[in-house]
């Protein structure tokens, strides 16, 4: 039983790249609402994969396979390649762009997953996060120009290279409740947007934008912190 439950845990994990696979179709179908859908679902995957990899003990029953390696593969798919496809057929940035933008979202993400210390023991990701997804659904709904979600999709894909400490937001030992406080908080608002497309709230739109604040000045913060207790 207790190995079946640790299959179970790792085939939960994998179902993000059947996911990935539907947000896919939906993209080349230029149904991108259903496209953010698909991949709001990997989100709530990737968020909870992990405590229920923990609960069943899947690296005592099954030790030989990497979780791990399986949890980077899908994450690559839903939070790096299907984003960076979405960029292409949609758009989002010039046409004359969009092959070098969705080639540096991809390459940069590849050494950000593949450094060994991506994600560091004390729960800390190194670089931009590859939020991806995150980061390109926000641009659609803000309807901006394309040249300016060119750069800003450039700009973070630089700040993959730059090795800032971002917290692992489900397990910081710093602020960690209240994080995931506002953090379902912000996910709710995520899917009332994603709900009312094509036309958002400005209101609920900004708003949102509180939480991402939030996180990026409390990463920094503590990152700094730590940097000054290493030293």
């Amino acid at each position: 039983m207790k190995v079946a439950l640790a299959w179970l845990a790792h085939v939960y994990t994998a179902s993000s790249a059947v996911l990935a696979l539907l947000a896919t179709i939906a993209i080349f179908e230029y149904r991108f609402r259903d496209a953010f859908f698909w991949l709001a679902a990997t989100i709530v995957v990737d968020s909870s994969d992990g405590v229920l990899a923990r609960a069943v003990r899947v690296r005592e029953c099954l030790p030989w396979f990497n979780g791990a390696k399986l949890d980077d593969i899908v994450d690559y798919l839903t939070y790096v390649f299907v984003p960076a496809l979405f960029v292409w057929r949609s758009l989002l940035v010039p046409a004359a762009w969009t092959i070098p933008v969705a080639s540096a979202m991809l390459l940069s993400s590849a050494y950000g997953f593949n450094r060994e210390d991506a994600k560091t023991s004390d729960h800390f990701f190194t670089g931009f996060p590859s939020y991806w997804n995150i980061v390109v659904f926000y641009l659609f709904v803000m309807h901006a120009s394309q040249t300016l979600n060119a750069i800003i999709l450039l700009v973070l894909a630089g700040f993959v290279f730059i090795p800032i400490r971002y917290l692992y937001p489900s397990r910081t030992p710093y602020w960690r409740v209240l994080t995931i406080i506002l953090g379902l908080i912000w996910g709710a608002m995520l899917l009332a947007m994603l709900w009312e497309l094509p036309a958002v709230s400005a209101i609920l739109l900004w708003g949102s934008l509180l939480f991402p604040l939030y996180y990026v000045v409390l990463s920094l913060v503590v990152g700094r912190r730590r940097a000054i207790a290493e030293s």
